[in-house]
């Protein structure tokens, strides 16, 4: 496939928000509005319209896909509206009430606090475990879909093939405690109020206008060095990462359903940057030694639950590239995917 796949933001994000055959089946199923709490950040325009897509799709266009958010961006809110998403203004921090939230079977919490979390440890913990209280306290009857990290786990040699979902959490630094904290809060919730729930331990979404890629390609293409400290990743196409999201709501339950959600492939990332010094007609520099652990998830469970990413990590590797060589949007929103003592 060509490196120049997208030629617009228009054309990613339409790619984004198609839905497959697969997740308009499970939303078929299903019945009622979506809430998505936290839907003007990186991931959630894209899951909104993808959400919005399956339920046309599927027979569901008088359910109603909620975007809740404060929306300081209005091209985003514009986009979702065109888009057929009702959008919501609301300050899920500021606003102490939530009873003027719109009801909904289906709820996916995305909101999360991670840079500046080093800085502000308690706005960390308001935001990851405080907030969510509340919203597991005004959807105690709804199915939630919620986003987590994989930053919850620990450092692991690539020979482990990374973490499953059976190896306990150690997270390090405060941004990673305080999402193992939202975890908790809502397995509470499961366990106090009989709340079905879902948590998604995501590892590294690839949206081309940002993500783990974007970090070093750009490097790559700017001459500047990248640290192979961290040896390995993992990433996976955003848009596949989006319909685990909606689709891991058909296994949210009381005894909560958790999965790893990333990519098949565990990457190395000297190759990475070798292969966009390749693309992008670029020498390559390289710093650091590789250390002998990395953040590293296995998602086989979720693969054989949802099947595999329809885009592997070389044609996103070469999507990037092309993305970059056309001088194509980029987000200030670096990942910081090479820290390790977990200050973000």
């Amino acid at each position: 496939m060509s490196p120049l796949r997208f030629t617009s933001e228009e054309e990613l994000e339409r790619a984004l928000a198609t839905p497959s055959d697969a997740l308009v089946a499970d939303v078929a199923k299903g019945a009622g509005d979506l809430v998505i709490l936290g839907a003007g950040g990186k991931m959630g325009p894209t899951l909104a319209m993808l959400a919005r897509a399956a339920m046309d799709a599927a027979g569901r266009s008088a359910d109603t896909v909620y975007a809740v958010s404060r929306f300081g961006d209005a091209a985003i809110r514009a986009r979702l509206e065109t888009a057929g998403v009702e959008v919501v203004p609301f300050d899920l921090i500021e606003n102490d009430d939530f009873a003027a939230l719109p009801d909904a079977p289906n709820v996916v919490f995305m909101v999360g606090a991670k840079f500046g979390a080093a800085t502000s440890p308690s706005w960390a913990w308001e935001v990851n475990a405080a907030l969510p209280d509340r919203v597991a306290r005004r959807y105690r009857d709804s199915a939630i879909a919620v986003l987590s990290t994989g930053n919850v786990y620990p450092f692991l040699p690539a020979s482990s093939g990374g973490a499953s979902e059976d190896v306990t959490p150690a997270p390090i630094g405060e941004y990673a405690q305080s999402c193992l904290g939202r975890e908790r809060v809502f397995e509470f919730g499961a366990q106090e109020r009989g709340t079905k729930v879902s948590i998604i331990r995501l590892n590294y979404a690839v949206d081309l206008r940002y993500g783990v890629l974007a970090d070093i390609g750009s490097a790559v293409f700017a001459g500047e060095p990248v640290s192979l400290a961290t040896a390995n990743v993992n990433v996976v196409w955003q848009g596949y990462a989006n319909e685990v999201v909606l689709r891991s709501l058909t296994h949210a339950s009381p005894d909560v359903f958790t999965i790893n959600l990333t990519g098949p492939e565990l990457l190395s990332v000297e190759s990475i940057a070798r292969r966009f010094g390749a693309l992008l007609e670029r020498e390559v520099s390289l710093v650091d030694e590789p250390q002998p652990t990395a953040l590293l998830s296995d998602a086989r469970r979720c693969m054989a639950l949802f099947g595999y990413p329809s885009v592997p990590a070389e044609t996103l590797i070469e999507w990037q590239a092309g993305w970059m060589q056309a001088g194509l949007p980029m987000t200030a929103k670096p990942t910081k995917w090479a820290v390790r003592d977990g200050k973000f």
